[in-house]
Protein backbone atom coordinates (compact mmCIF):
# COMPACT_ATOMS: atom_id res chain seq x y z
CA UNK A 1 0.00 0.00 0.00
CA UNK A 2 2.84 2.38 0.73
CA UNK A 3 3.96 2.16 -2.89
CA UNK A 4 1.60 4.99 -3.84
CA UNK A 5 2.49 7.89 -1.51
CA UNK A 6 0.22 10.40 -3.27
CA UNK A 7 -2.84 8.21 -2.84
CA UNK A 8 -1.87 7.46 0.76
CA UNK A 9 -1.54 11.18 1.61
CA UNK A 10 -4.94 11.94 0.10
CA UNK A 11 -6.55 9.05 1.94
CA UNK A 12 -4.83 9.48 5.33
CA UNK A 13 -7.28 12.03 6.86
CA UNK A 14 -10.25 9.85 5.85
CA UNK A 15 -8.54 6.68 7.08
CA UNK A 16 -8.02 8.17 10.53
CA UNK A 17 -11.61 9.47 10.66
CA UNK A 18 -12.87 5.99 9.71
CA UNK A 19 -10.61 4.34 12.29
CA UNK A 20 -11.86 6.52 15.16
CA UNK A 21 -15.49 6.25 14.13
CA UNK A 22 -15.46 2.45 13.69
CA UNK A 23 -13.56 2.02 16.96
CA UNK A 24 -16.40 3.85 18.71
CA UNK A 25 -19.08 1.87 16.89
CA UNK A 26 -17.46 -1.51 17.46
CA UNK A 27 -16.59 -0.71 21.07
CA UNK A 28 -20.08 -1.61 22.29
CA UNK A 29 -20.76 -4.57 19.97
CA UNK A 30 -19.44 -7.25 22.37
CA UNK A 31 -21.37 -5.62 25.21
CA UNK A 32 -24.81 -5.76 23.61
CA UNK A 33 -25.71 -9.39 24.49
CA UNK A 34 -24.79 -8.82 28.15
CA UNK A 35 -26.24 -5.29 28.26
CA UNK A 36 -29.50 -6.53 26.74
CA UNK A 37 -29.77 -9.39 29.23
CA UNK A 38 -29.96 -6.83 32.07
CA UNK A 39 -33.22 -5.63 30.51
CA UNK A 40 -34.48 -9.23 30.47
CA UNK A 41 -33.87 -9.56 26.72
CA UNK A 42 -33.72 -12.99 25.07
CA UNK A 43 -31.84 -13.87 21.85
CA UNK A 44 -34.49 -12.25 19.65
CA UNK A 45 -34.47 -8.98 21.63
CA UNK A 46 -30.66 -8.91 21.72
CA UNK A 47 -30.67 -9.31 17.93
CA UNK A 48 -33.12 -6.39 17.79
CA UNK A 49 -30.51 -4.18 19.46
CA UNK A 50 -28.19 -5.01 16.57
CA UNK A 51 -30.93 -4.63 13.94
CA UNK A 52 -32.23 -1.31 15.35
CA UNK A 53 -28.93 0.35 14.47
CA UNK A 54 -29.23 -0.95 10.93
CA UNK A 55 -32.80 0.34 10.65
CA UNK A 56 -31.49 3.82 11.31
CA UNK A 57 -28.67 3.10 8.88
CA UNK A 58 -31.14 2.61 6.01
CA UNK A 59 -32.51 6.12 6.35
CA UNK A 60 -29.09 7.53 7.17
CA UNK A 61 -27.37 6.08 4.11
CA UNK A 62 -30.15 7.30 1.83
CA UNK A 63 -30.23 10.79 3.33
CA UNK A 64 -26.55 11.46 4.04
CA UNK A 65 -25.27 9.88 0.82
CA UNK A 66 -27.34 12.30 -1.24
CA UNK A 67 -26.61 15.28 1.00
CA UNK A 68 -22.86 14.67 0.77
CA UNK A 69 -23.05 15.24 -3.00
CA UNK A 70 -24.75 18.55 -2.28
CA UNK A 71 -23.09 19.81 0.91
CA UNK A 72 -19.71 18.08 0.66
CA UNK A 73 -18.42 14.95 2.39
CA UNK A 74 -16.64 16.85 5.20
CA UNK A 75 -19.68 18.80 6.39
CA UNK A 76 -21.83 15.67 6.52
CA UNK A 77 -19.20 13.76 8.53
CA UNK A 78 -18.97 16.63 11.04
CA UNK A 79 -22.74 16.77 11.54
CA UNK A 80 -23.30 13.02 11.72
CA UNK A 81 -20.51 12.21 14.17
CA UNK A 82 -21.66 15.05 16.44
CA UNK A 83 -25.19 13.60 16.34
CA UNK A 84 -23.87 10.12 17.09
CA UNK A 85 -22.05 11.51 20.14
CA UNK A 86 -25.34 12.68 21.64
CA UNK A 87 -27.03 9.37 20.80
CA UNK A 88 -24.31 7.37 22.58
CA UNK A 89 -24.68 9.53 25.69
CA UNK A 90 -28.44 8.97 25.70
CA UNK A 91 -27.88 5.21 25.22
CA UNK A 92 -25.58 5.10 28.26
CA UNK A 93 -28.37 6.31 30.55
CA UNK A 94 -31.44 4.61 29.04
CA UNK A 95 -33.52 2.85 31.71
CA UNK A 96 -35.69 0.49 29.61
CA UNK A 97 -35.26 -1.83 26.63
CA UNK A 98 -37.72 -0.14 24.25
CA UNK A 99 -35.94 3.20 24.71
CA UNK A 100 -32.55 1.54 24.17
CA UNK A 101 -33.82 0.10 20.89
CA UNK A 102 -35.21 3.52 19.83
CA UNK A 103 -31.91 5.26 20.62
CA UNK A 104 -30.05 2.62 18.62
CA UNK A 105 -32.23 3.57 15.63
CA UNK A 106 -31.27 7.24 16.04
CA UNK A 107 -27.62 6.27 16.46
CA UNK A 108 -27.81 4.21 13.29
CA UNK A 109 -29.25 7.17 11.39
CA UNK A 110 -26.27 9.33 12.31
CA UNK A 111 -23.96 6.37 11.68
CA UNK A 112 -25.25 5.85 8.14
CA UNK A 113 -22.23 7.45 6.53
CA UNK A 114 -20.29 4.60 4.90
CA UNK A 115 -21.57 5.78 1.53
CA UNK A 116 -20.27 9.27 2.39
CA UNK A 117 -16.83 7.88 3.25
CA UNK A 118 -16.82 5.79 0.10
CA UNK A 119 -17.86 8.86 -1.88
CA UNK A 120 -14.79 10.61 -0.45
CA UNK A 121 -12.75 7.56 -1.46
CA UNK A 122 -14.11 7.75 -5.03
CA UNK A 123 -13.29 11.48 -5.16
CA UNK A 124 -9.73 10.87 -3.95
CA UNK A 125 -8.85 7.94 -6.19
CA UNK A 126 -9.05 7.41 -9.96
CA UNK A 127 -10.88 4.23 -11.10
CA UNK A 128 -7.66 2.29 -11.74
CA UNK A 129 -6.60 2.87 -8.10
CA UNK A 130 -10.01 2.26 -6.56
CA UNK A 131 -9.18 -1.25 -5.29
CA UNK A 132 -5.99 0.01 -3.63
CA UNK A 133 -7.88 2.91 -2.05
CA UNK A 134 -10.57 0.51 -0.86
CA UNK A 135 -7.82 -1.58 0.72
CA UNK A 136 -6.60 1.45 2.68
CA UNK A 137 -10.16 2.25 3.68
CA UNK A 138 -10.74 -1.35 4.73
CA UNK A 139 -7.49 -1.44 6.71
CA UNK A 140 -8.63 1.60 8.71
CA UNK A 141 -12.03 -0.04 9.21
CA UNK A 142 -10.53 -3.36 10.36
CA UNK A 143 -8.05 -1.68 12.71
CA UNK A 144 -10.87 0.25 14.35
CA UNK A 145 -12.96 -2.91 14.49
CA UNK A 146 -10.15 -4.73 16.31
CA UNK A 147 -9.29 -1.86 18.64
CA UNK A 148 -12.80 -0.83 19.77
CA UNK A 149 -14.05 -4.10 21.31
CA UNK A 150 -10.89 -4.48 23.37
CA UNK A 151 -11.41 -1.02 24.86
CA UNK A 152 -15.07 -1.85 25.48
CA UNK A 153 -14.23 -5.11 27.21
CA UNK A 154 -11.56 -3.51 29.42
CA UNK A 155 -13.83 -0.63 30.47
CA UNK A 156 -16.88 -2.80 31.17
CA UNK A 157 -17.65 -3.73 34.76
CA UNK A 158 -18.66 -7.18 36.03
CA UNK A 159 -22.00 -6.92 34.21
CA UNK A 160 -24.34 -7.10 37.19
CA UNK A 161 -25.98 -3.72 36.53
CA UNK A 162 -26.54 -1.27 33.69
CA UNK A 163 -24.04 1.11 35.30
CA UNK A 164 -21.28 -1.45 34.62
CA UNK A 165 -21.62 -0.67 30.89
CA UNK A 166 -21.92 3.11 31.17
CA UNK A 167 -18.20 3.89 30.93
CA UNK A 168 -17.55 1.99 27.66
CA UNK A 169 -20.66 3.52 26.05
CA UNK A 170 -19.47 7.00 27.06
CA UNK A 171 -16.07 6.08 25.61
CA UNK A 172 -17.85 5.36 22.32
CA UNK A 173 -19.38 8.85 22.57
CA UNK A 174 -15.89 10.29 23.08
CA UNK A 175 -14.60 8.47 20.00
CA UNK A 176 -17.44 9.87 17.94
CA UNK A 177 -16.82 13.41 19.24
CA UNK A 178 -13.14 13.02 18.38
CA UNK A 179 -14.11 12.04 14.82
CA UNK A 180 -16.21 15.19 14.52
CA UNK A 181 -13.34 17.38 15.74
CA UNK A 182 -10.88 15.59 13.43
CA UNK A 183 -13.20 16.21 10.49
CA UNK A 184 -13.42 19.91 11.37
CA UNK A 185 -9.69 20.50 11.61
CA UNK A 186 -8.08 17.98 9.25
CA UNK A 187 -10.54 16.59 6.71
CA UNK A 188 -10.96 18.50 3.44
CA UNK A 189 -13.20 17.76 0.48
CA UNK A 190 -11.19 16.52 -2.50
CA UNK A 191 -13.81 17.87 -4.91
CA UNK A 192 -16.09 20.86 -4.31
CA UNK A 193 -19.69 20.05 -3.40
CA UNK A 194 -22.38 20.57 -6.02
CA UNK A 195 -24.09 23.22 -3.89
CA UNK A 196 -27.68 23.86 -2.92
CA UNK A 197 -28.67 24.80 -6.46
CA UNK A 198 -27.87 21.29 -7.70
CA UNK A 199 -30.81 18.88 -7.71
CA UNK A 200 -30.57 15.94 -5.34
CA UNK A 201 -30.09 12.60 -7.12
CA UNK A 202 -33.27 10.56 -7.21
CA UNK A 203 -33.05 7.02 -5.91
CA UNK A 204 -35.71 5.88 -8.33
CA UNK A 205 -33.18 6.61 -11.07
CA UNK A 206 -30.43 4.79 -9.15
CA UNK A 207 -32.70 1.75 -8.71
CA UNK A 208 -33.50 1.70 -12.44
CA UNK A 209 -29.82 2.11 -13.25
CA UNK A 210 -28.81 -0.81 -11.02
CA UNK A 211 -31.60 -3.05 -12.33
CA UNK A 212 -30.54 -2.35 -15.93
CA UNK A 213 -26.90 -3.22 -15.27
CA UNK A 214 -26.29 -7.01 -14.87
CA UNK A 215 -23.00 -6.40 -13.05
CA UNK A 216 -24.38 -3.93 -10.52
CA UNK A 217 -27.50 -6.03 -9.94
CA UNK A 218 -25.44 -9.10 -9.04
CA UNK A 219 -23.14 -7.04 -6.81
CA UNK A 220 -26.17 -5.73 -4.92
CA UNK A 221 -27.63 -9.23 -4.42
CA UNK A 222 -24.29 -10.68 -3.30
CA UNK A 223 -23.76 -7.81 -0.84
CA UNK A 224 -27.30 -8.11 0.52
CA UNK A 225 -27.06 -11.80 1.41
CA UNK A 226 -23.38 -11.75 2.36
CA UNK A 227 -23.73 -8.82 4.73
CA UNK A 228 -26.89 -10.41 6.17
CA UNK A 229 -25.01 -13.60 7.04
CA UNK A 230 -22.01 -11.75 8.48
CA UNK A 231 -24.16 -9.41 10.62
CA UNK A 232 -26.14 -12.37 11.93
CA UNK A 233 -22.98 -14.14 13.04
CA UNK A 234 -21.92 -10.98 14.88
CA UNK A 235 -25.29 -10.85 16.63
CA UNK A 236 -25.34 -14.47 17.83
CA UNK A 237 -21.59 -14.93 18.48
CA UNK A 238 -21.76 -13.45 21.98
CA UNK A 239 -24.74 -15.62 22.92
CA UNK A 240 -23.19 -18.74 21.35
CA UNK A 241 -19.77 -18.25 22.99
CA UNK A 242 -21.36 -17.57 26.38
CA UNK A 243 -23.45 -20.74 26.11
CA UNK A 244 -20.53 -22.91 24.90
CA UNK A 245 -17.50 -21.43 26.67
CA UNK A 246 -18.92 -19.26 29.47
CA UNK A 247 -17.37 -16.08 28.02
CA UNK A 248 -18.20 -12.65 29.44
CA UNK A 249 -17.96 -9.19 27.84
CA UNK A 250 -14.20 -8.94 28.39
CA UNK A 251 -13.54 -12.36 26.86
CA UNK A 252 -15.65 -11.45 23.86
CA UNK A 253 -13.88 -8.10 23.49
CA UNK A 254 -10.52 -9.85 23.21
CA UNK A 255 -11.99 -12.39 20.79
CA UNK A 256 -12.94 -9.51 18.53
CA UNK A 257 -9.24 -8.78 18.09
CA UNK A 258 -9.07 -11.82 15.82
CA UNK A 259 -11.99 -10.51 13.81
CA UNK A 260 -10.39 -7.13 13.26
CA UNK A 261 -6.88 -8.45 12.67
CA UNK A 262 -8.14 -10.99 10.14
CA UNK A 263 -9.59 -8.17 8.07
CA UNK A 264 -6.55 -5.95 8.58
CA UNK A 265 -4.07 -8.56 7.33
CA UNK A 266 -6.15 -9.26 4.22
CA UNK A 267 -6.69 -5.64 3.31
CA UNK A 268 -3.15 -4.45 3.99
CA UNK A 269 -1.22 -7.25 2.33
CA UNK A 270 -3.40 -9.43 0.12
CA UNK A 271 -6.45 -7.64 -1.27
CA UNK A 272 -4.87 -5.38 -3.88
CA UNK A 273 -2.33 -7.96 -5.20
CA UNK A 274 -5.09 -10.58 -5.47
CA UNK A 275 -7.41 -8.20 -7.34
CA UNK A 276 -4.60 -7.23 -9.74
CA UNK A 277 -3.64 -10.84 -10.42
CA UNK A 278 -7.02 -12.59 -10.46
CA UNK A 279 -9.63 -9.87 -10.97
CA UNK A 280 -12.51 -8.70 -8.80
CA UNK A 281 -14.86 -11.55 -9.68
CA UNK A 282 -12.54 -14.33 -8.54
CA UNK A 283 -11.58 -12.47 -5.35
CA UNK A 284 -15.27 -12.00 -4.47
CA UNK A 285 -15.95 -15.72 -5.04
CA UNK A 286 -12.92 -16.67 -2.92
CA UNK A 287 -14.15 -14.41 -0.11
CA UNK A 288 -17.61 -15.95 -0.22
CA UNK A 289 -16.14 -19.46 -0.02
CA UNK A 290 -13.97 -18.53 2.98
CA UNK A 291 -17.05 -17.07 4.69
CA UNK A 292 -19.11 -20.22 4.13
CA UNK A 293 -16.35 -22.57 5.28
CA UNK A 294 -15.67 -20.59 8.48
CA UNK A 295 -19.38 -20.67 9.38
CA UNK A 296 -19.70 -24.37 8.63
CA UNK A 297 -16.69 -25.33 10.77
CA UNK A 298 -17.61 -23.25 13.84
CA UNK A 299 -20.19 -25.65 15.37
CA UNK A 300 -18.32 -28.74 14.16
CA UNK A 301 -14.95 -27.97 15.78
CA UNK A 302 -16.33 -26.12 18.85
CA UNK A 303 -13.13 -25.23 20.72
CA UNK A 304 -12.48 -21.77 22.25
CA UNK A 305 -9.22 -21.01 20.41
CA UNK A 306 -10.55 -22.50 17.20
CA UNK A 307 -13.71 -20.40 17.59
CA UNK A 308 -11.59 -17.24 17.76
CA UNK A 309 -9.49 -18.31 14.75
CA UNK A 310 -12.61 -19.09 12.72
CA UNK A 311 -14.06 -15.66 13.49
CA UNK A 312 -10.81 -14.20 12.20
CA UNK A 313 -11.23 -16.36 9.11
CA UNK A 314 -14.82 -15.11 8.81
CA UNK A 315 -13.56 -11.53 8.73
CA UNK A 316 -10.91 -12.49 6.17
CA UNK A 317 -13.61 -13.78 3.85
CA UNK A 318 -15.68 -10.68 4.47
CA UNK A 319 -12.65 -8.47 3.75
CA UNK A 320 -11.97 -10.24 0.47
CA UNK A 321 -15.54 -10.17 -0.82
CA UNK A 322 -17.19 -6.93 0.23
CA UNK A 323 -14.52 -4.22 -0.05
CA UNK A 324 -13.87 -5.65 -3.52
CA UNK A 325 -17.59 -5.62 -4.26
CA UNK A 326 -17.85 -2.04 -3.02
CA UNK A 327 -14.87 -0.91 -5.07
CA UNK A 328 -16.27 -2.57 -8.19
CA UNK A 329 -19.65 -0.95 -7.59
CA UNK A 330 -18.00 2.45 -7.21
CA UNK A 331 -15.88 1.92 -10.32
CA UNK A 332 -18.93 0.87 -12.35
CA UNK A 333 -21.17 3.75 -11.27
CA UNK A 334 -20.54 7.09 -13.06
CA UNK A 335 -19.20 9.98 -10.97
CA UNK A 336 -22.50 11.89 -11.04
CA UNK A 337 -24.22 8.86 -9.48
CA UNK A 338 -21.62 8.02 -6.81
CA UNK A 339 -23.68 9.43 -3.94
CA UNK A 340 -26.96 7.83 -4.98
CA UNK A 341 -25.62 4.42 -6.09
CA UNK A 342 -23.28 3.98 -3.11
CA UNK A 343 -25.98 5.29 -0.77
CA UNK A 344 -28.41 2.78 -2.27
CA UNK A 345 -25.85 -0.01 -1.79
CA UNK A 346 -25.27 0.93 1.85
CA UNK A 347 -29.02 1.21 2.45
CA UNK A 348 -29.58 -2.20 0.84
CA UNK A 349 -26.89 -3.67 3.09
CA UNK A 350 -28.50 -2.01 6.11
CA UNK A 351 -31.87 -3.57 5.22
CA UNK A 352 -30.17 -6.97 5.22
CA UNK A 353 -28.78 -6.21 8.69
CA UNK A 354 -32.29 -5.31 9.88
CA UNK A 355 -33.95 -8.49 8.64
CA UNK A 356 -31.26 -11.08 9.25
CA UNK A 357 -30.13 -10.72 12.92
CA UNK A 358 -33.64 -11.02 14.46
CA UNK A 359 -34.37 -13.92 12.09
CA UNK A 360 -31.17 -15.66 13.14
CA UNK A 361 -32.02 -14.86 16.77
CA UNK A 362 -35.20 -16.90 16.33
CA UNK A 363 -33.18 -19.65 14.61
CA UNK A 364 -30.79 -19.61 17.58
CA UNK A 365 -33.69 -20.28 19.93
CA UNK A 366 -34.52 -23.41 17.89
CA UNK A 367 -30.95 -24.66 18.17
CA UNK A 368 -27.75 -22.85 19.13
CA UNK A 369 -25.77 -24.27 16.21
CA UNK A 370 -28.40 -23.78 13.52
CA UNK A 371 -27.48 -20.13 12.67
CA UNK A 372 -24.00 -21.21 11.56
CA UNK A 373 -25.39 -23.77 9.13
CA UNK A 374 -28.07 -21.35 7.89
CA UNK A 375 -25.43 -18.69 7.25
CA UNK A 376 -23.23 -21.12 5.31
CA UNK A 377 -26.20 -22.13 3.13
CA UNK A 378 -27.09 -18.47 2.52
CA UNK A 379 -23.57 -17.72 1.29
CA UNK A 380 -23.44 -20.87 -0.85
CA UNK A 381 -26.59 -19.78 -2.69
CA UNK A 382 -24.96 -16.56 -3.97
CA UNK A 383 -21.64 -18.13 -5.03
CA UNK A 384 -23.04 -18.83 -8.56
CA UNK A 385 -23.74 -15.09 -8.93
CA UNK A 386 -20.16 -14.43 -7.96
CA UNK A 387 -18.96 -16.80 -10.65
CA UNK A 388 -21.01 -14.85 -13.20
CA UNK A 389 -19.15 -11.67 -12.19
CA UNK A 390 -15.91 -13.08 -13.59
CA UNK A 391 -17.21 -12.70 -17.15
CA UNK A 392 -19.26 -9.54 -16.53
CA UNK A 393 -16.37 -7.51 -15.13
CA UNK A 394 -14.62 -7.64 -18.51
CA UNK A 395 -17.32 -5.67 -20.29
CA UNK A 396 -17.77 -1.86 -20.01
CA UNK A 397 -20.45 -0.41 -17.67
CA UNK A 398 -24.05 -0.15 -18.86
CA UNK A 399 -24.95 3.06 -20.70
CA UNK A 400 -26.43 5.98 -18.79
CA UNK A 401 -30.21 5.94 -18.53
CA UNK A 402 -31.99 9.12 -19.47
CA UNK A 403 -33.96 10.56 -16.55
CA UNK A 404 -37.72 10.37 -16.77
Amino acid sequence: MSGDPMLFRRMLPLMFAVFINIAGFSLILPLLPFYGSLFGAGPFEVALLFAAYSLGNVFGEIFWGRQSDRWGRRKVLIVTTAGATLAYIAFAYTPVLWLAVAIRVVNGFFGGTLSVAQGFLADASPPEKRAKAMGLFGAAFSTGFAFGPVVGGLLAGPGTSLADFRLPILAAAAFSALTSLWSIFFLRDVKPPLGRAAPLPRYSEAIRYVRADPLLLRLFVISFFGIAAFASMEAIYGLWSEANFGWDAQDLGFAFIAIGLGGLVVQLFFLHPLVVRYGEGRVIVAGLCVLAISMLLQPILREPLVAVALMGMLMMGHSLAFPTSGALTSRTAPMERQGSVMGLLMASNAVSRIIAPPTFGLIYELGHDLPWYAGAVMIALVVPLGLQLIALVRRPPAPELSPS
